[in-house]
């Protein structure tokens, strides 16, 4: 087959390895570096090839259009509390990223940060944030270009001076504040001549800073002789008594715990007791205003639970159920609002992904009642007034409302729009509904389905269709706005998103059924996703896309190497391809917990079994493939969708595109709005030609 715009060069080596005794064929392997000539005249190639082709894309001027009215909606953050002031992040409808504010006891609201003063070209973003406990100094954390290597300032909150900073190497990292502001800890990788070669962005330490004094003599806390993969979290009780540090090896779903009193062991050396070491579950903790230790755990309990023990017996055998494990919804968040009488507990949960919240009595944990939410959607995480009160805050989301803050008072039980997203747009009516449907192995899997045009069900004709999925690392996918997906669904698609295992929404037992050995298992589960919804009447296998990025977009690698048949097009962002030698690059190491490390035998087999860059062969007719992919991330190398783009374009044999669209000076995380409002528009228009969806002229 010749395809309609020629493929640009990309010679294949006679390289094969012998790994366990199993002959591996790299034939791209050259791709793998992106500074050689080699390279670099490929993916100029691939940029022409991009440019040239997209002219073909359906309707690419009117989704951009469509997108980007819909994100004009902007955004408004929960708000964070420090006595009488507070502290939220808005993003305004012509602003390219969100804004940091406060607003004072007076109600006086200022900018505290604005990405765009910082840096005019949109490059520049702000990854995190966190006020001291008496509100007067703020720390931020800053990146270029999506590399994501957070640069990390303090700010005095009064006068808006930068005090401190940059302090380098944090990427993400957590702040815990000792109270007067005098002090903090944080977490920082060691410094990259003293690590390994290629081990620049492990090798974390947990430190102590003294506010006025140079990061060079930022005392180590905490990490050393550790496994070089952990991640930290850091936390001070509210009256600045406990310290809580947890470790997490990469991202694996277990974790260990220690608490110290900083009353009986100075800040700079804290005597740590065990909480929870070395057991195979997730734990993390918080010392209450009346002094108990709450534990949110999954520990003999996969949906999890919340116990309460003495911060000075903190071992599990002291701890006591407060609200013990619903067998049907997942526990997430919680909240104490202890300033009536008598106090409650508010807890969040989802429920098959839906969220609620409930209200129960702090001291017994009895349920005595639930919050009114605004409708089925999502909640974002529940805010209290660190020194007690009877009120709690929440953001809330769905699939036709933008993100809202709600305040519930818990001394009426009333739910009260709190603040709602600054801008408008005419949003278009659609139904979500839920379906049930059976896997390979005969586990039944959920899928949120997003159409026009009545009161659910299927359409009376199949309609194009774009499935979309993760199906890793715990995360849940919940009900929540997005302009693509109501653009896609106005111009006349369906929008399916399948909640596969690997995912959180059933709890960890859910997640651990798509890790490791079971991977196979989220594949199958998306494969029956899509047969369902061809046998349900809602598209045909020639109208239907997919799309996952990061972890799904080796989710749907998987899929176009798996089941060619049954799809039309697909769409793989950021993705992890060439599962045999993942562990190499970026993060990678960090993901072997959830994966597999080739180094294993036993786990080599399950890589290889489905690593979608060694199971390409020649002659197959393969669906339409758009790999999008962003030069400055730091998590996932491009090289994956490089050799896989290289692999495909070789062997595909019918007359459907492969092309390769690249971003520089951008990640994969945080972008400003008007380069997600592109990335959304040209991927739309890809997948609309390949499923013969016609969107309106937005004339």
């Amino acid at each position: 087959m010749t395809p309609r715009h020629p493929y640009p060069s990309a010679p294949r080596q006679d390289l094969v390895e012998e790994v366990h005794g199993a002959r591996i064929a790299d034939p791209y392997r050259w791709l793998e570096d992106p500074d050689s000539p080699d390279t670099q005249g490929w993916l100029t190639a691939q940029d022409a090839l991009f440019t040239t082709a997209s002219v073909d894309f359906a309707g690419v001027g009117a989704f951009r259009e469509r997108v980007a009215e819909l994100t004009r909606t902007g955004s408004v953050g929960t708000p964070v509390w420090r006595g009488k002031r507070r502290f939220f992040t808005r993003r305004d409808p012509d602003q390219e990223h969100a804004v940091l504010y406060t607003v004072s006891p007076e109600g006086q609201e200022r900018a505290l940060l604005d990405p765009m003063e910082i840096d005019p070209s949109g490059l520049t973003t702000l990854d995190t944030w966190s006020v001291d406990k008496e509100g007067r100094l703020l720390s931020y954390q800053i990146s270029v270009g999506g590399d994501e290597n957070s640069l990390l300032h303090v700010m005095d909150v009064i006068t808006g001076a930068v005090i401190e900073g940059p302090i380098d190497r944090c990427r993400y990292s957590p702040v815990a504040w000792l109270p007067g502001g005098e002090a903090f800890y944080y977490v920082r990788s060691l410094p990259a001549e003293a690590v390994p070669a290629g081990e620049e962005q492990y090798h974390r330490r947990v430190y102590l800073h003294r506010v006025g004094t140079p990061e060079g003599s930022d005392v180590q806390v905490f990490g050393e002789g550790l496994e070089k993969t952990n991640y930290y979290g850091v936390s001070v009780s509210r009256d600045g008594r406990h310290l809580l540090i947890s470790a997490t090896r990469g991202t694996a779903p277990r974790d260990d715990l220690w608490i110290a009193d900083l009353t009986a062991s100075p800040p700079h050396a804290p005597e740590l007791i065990v909480v929870q070491e070395g057991v195979d579950a997730q734990t993390g903790g918080q010392v209450g205003r009346d002094g108990r230790l709450y534990l949110r755990t999954d520990r003999d309990a996969p949906r999890g639970r919340l116990c309460v023990t003495d911060p000075a017996t903190p071992d599990a055998s002291n701890w006591r159920d407060l609200v013990p494990e619903d067998p049907a919804a997942v526990l997430q968040d919680h909240a104490i609002l202890d300033d009536l009488e008598p106090a409650v507990l508010l807890v969040g949960w989802t429920r098959h992904a839906v969220s609620e919240i409930t209200v129960h009595s702090l001291e017994t944990g009895e349920r005595i009642g639930t919050v009114p939410l605004p409708g089925l959607g999502s909640i974002g995480g529940i805010s209290e007034r660190p020194e007690g009160g009877h009120e709690a805050w929440f953001g809330y989301t769905d699939h036709t409302t933008p993100g809202t803050v709600h305040r519930y008072d818990a001394r009426t039980g009333q739910t009260t729009l709190w603040a709602s997203a600054p801008g408008t747009a005419e949003i278009p009516s659609v139904t979500t509904e839920q379906v049930e449907y059976t896997s390979k192995d005969g586990t039944t899997v959920r899928m949120l389905i997003v159409s026009s045009g009545g009161g659910g069900g299927a359409p009376e004709t199949p309609r194009p269709t774009i499935l979309y999925g993760y199906g890793g690392f715990g995360i849940s996918l919940t009900p929540a706005f997005s302009a693509a997906v109501l653009a896609w669904v106005e111009a006349g698609g369906v929008y399916a998103i399948a909640q596969l295992r690997g995912g959180g929404e059933e709890g960890e037992d859910w997640h651990r059924a798509g890790m490791l050995g079971a991977k196979q298992n989220v594949f199958d589960d998306f494969h029956a996703a899509a047969e369902r919804l061809v046998a349900g009447g809602w598209t045909t296998p020639d109208r239907l896309a997919v799309s996952g990025g990061s972890n799904g977009g080796l989710l749907v690698g998987a899929a176009l190497t798996q089941r060619p048949d049954l799809f039309a097009a697909v769409s793989c962002s950021a993705p992890l391809l060439d599962m045999i030698r993942y562990e190499r690059f970026g993060l990678g190491q960090s993901w072997n917990v959830e994966y597999g490390s080739a180094d294993d035998p036993a786990e080599f087999a399950w890589l290889r079994g489905y690593s979608p860059y060694h199971h390409v062969q020649e002659g197959v007719a393969y669906p339409a493939v758009l790999f999008t992919v962003f030069d400055s991330d730091t998590r996932v190398d491009p090289l994956h969708a490089r050799k896989m783009c290289a692999a495909l374009q070789h062997a595909q044999s019918a007359d459907r595109p492969v092309l390769l669209r690249r971003e520089t000076e951008v990640g994969h995380g945080a972008r400003s709005v008007s380069r997600s409002v592109d990335l959304s528009a040209d991927v739309l228009g890809f997948l609309a030609a390949q499923t013969g969806l016609t969107p309106p002229d937005p004339a």
